[in-house]
């Protein structure tokens, strides 16, 4: 007769192991100890063609739990746990194998290994070997900047699910991430551990970056409001110190946040920016003017040592300045979707321009790369004297505008406004 869940439960522990069959070569093993294993007997022949009887341990007896989620119940079953029912459903499984001639207990040990090789082949784990493997050709900035956006935007999703079973499920950054998971795809294609990238196709279509919006470069008469502006700020002075010296040096808001004290020679008003924290991998010289020089030194009696990050962040230790940082305080100063801090680099080319300087200096001095590789090696350290004498003149015109001087403005810029 059919086993049932109350014949089961009523069964008292007995003194040696019984059996409670169920039919069709399964049975519940009861124990003195209380445990209650399924097994399951079955025929095949050995490797030289006699046919004996197996025993297969098919897992422990268990009442479905109320309230189960069908997440918990495959987690049971994975560790065989196995109800009334259930069981009867892997007995019909495993009579299938044994027809096909193969012993249930060989696919149970296939299944494990799939288990492990899941477990080791999570999203999050490829990911890991991609950045591994790919993580040396990248900048140091980069890679933070790929692990920390994975860490919080990807691995929380799915990153403790195998890559195999990944489907195509901040809109600029949604397009980073779907650009790096494609890569991390790929690196699993080649390692045999998937099939198709889920992040092709149409998913790829699907994430559109948004439109650039551009932020005007500040006008001659622009300079001297901003300069007030700046003086009545209420934040740190430290924020009010990087957004002048933006301004001065015109170089990417992310190579002065990330400056280093090791990379400043103030005696000889020289910045050295290493190649590795440059877009276009160049090391590139920034001349210092009287002004920037100023402000460093003010900076440095503001922190008090000459070591580490010029803009540490305030939160994070071991990190610079964020981002945000400037865009808030550029925000305070009323300059929300009309300036940001990359800002600064066009205005300083469009105005040098208009004062006559050479765009061969310019651009180099913006780090913007020479198509030509030959002369990008010559343009490294070519100008430097004249760059050096650009940049001070820059500054000079930069206070003549912030004391609103009429002269400067007309003079080198035009008529007034």
């Amino acid at each position: 007769m059919p086993l049932t869940d109350v014949a089961i439960r009523k069964h008292k522990k007995p003194t040696k192991a019984v059996k409670m069959t169920d039919g069709k070569g399964l049975y519940l093993e009861v124990r003195p100890t209380g445990a209650k294993l399924w097994r399951y007997r079955y025929r095949l022949p050995d490797k030289h063609g006699m046919v004996r009887e197996y025993l297969f341990a098919g897992g422990e007896y268990v009442q479905a739990p109320s309230g189960e989620t069908k997440e918990q119940a495959t987690a049971r079953i994975e560790g065989a746990r196995l109800t009334l029912e259930e069981a009867r459903v892997k007995r019909a499984e495993w009579r299938g194998l044994v027809k096909q001639g193969i012993h249930p207990v060989h696919q149970q040990r296939v299944r494990r290994a799939e288990i492990i090789a899941a477990g080791a082949n999570t999203f999050e784990a490829v990911a890991k070997r991609w950045i591994e493997k790919k993580g040396s050709k990248w900048t140091q900035r980069n890679r933070v900047r790929i692990e920390r956006t994975l860490a919080r935007e990807v691995y929380p999703g799915i990153g403790n699910i195998p890559i195999k079973s990944v489907s195509a499920g901040a809109p600029t950054m949604a397009v980073l991430i779907r650009q790096w998971c494609y890569r991390i795809f790929n690196h699993a294609i080649a390692n045999l551990l998937l099939g198709t990238n889920p992040a092709a196709g149409e998913i790829r279509d699907a994430v559109q970056p948004p439109k650039t919006r551009n932020h005007p470069a500040l006008t001659p008469n622009d300079i001297p409001v901003r300069m007030e502006r700046l003086k009545g700020y209420k934040g740190e002075r430290t924020t009010v110190i990087a957004l002048r010296l933006l301004l001065l040096t015109f170089v990417r808001s992310v190579e002065l946040r990330g400056a280093e004290w090791a990379e400043f020679d103030l005696s000889e008003k020289l910045w050295r920016i290493p190649a590795s924290r440059m877009k276009m991998r160049s090391p590139h010289l920034v001349p210092l003017s009287d002004q920037a020089v100023a402000l460093l030194r003010e900076l440095q009696k503001i922190r008090g040592e000459q070591r580490g990050y010029l803009f540490p962040n305030s939160k994070t230790a071991g990190q610079y300045m964020a981002s945000t940082t400037l865009n808030a305080a550029l925000v305070r100063l009323g300059y929300k979707y009309k300036f940001s801090p990359h800002g600064f680099r066009a205005t300083a080319s469009t105005m040098l321009n208009e004062l006559g300087f050479r765009p061969d200096w310019i651009e180099r001095q913006l780090a913007h790369k020479p198509r030509d590789a030959v002369r990008a090696i010559y343009n490294r350290a070519e100008h430097l004297q004249e760059r050096m004498q650009m940049m001070q003149q820059w500054a000079d015109v930069l206070d003549g505008l912030a004391k609103s001087d009429k002269k400067v403005i007309a003079g080198r810029f035009g008529k007034a406004a």
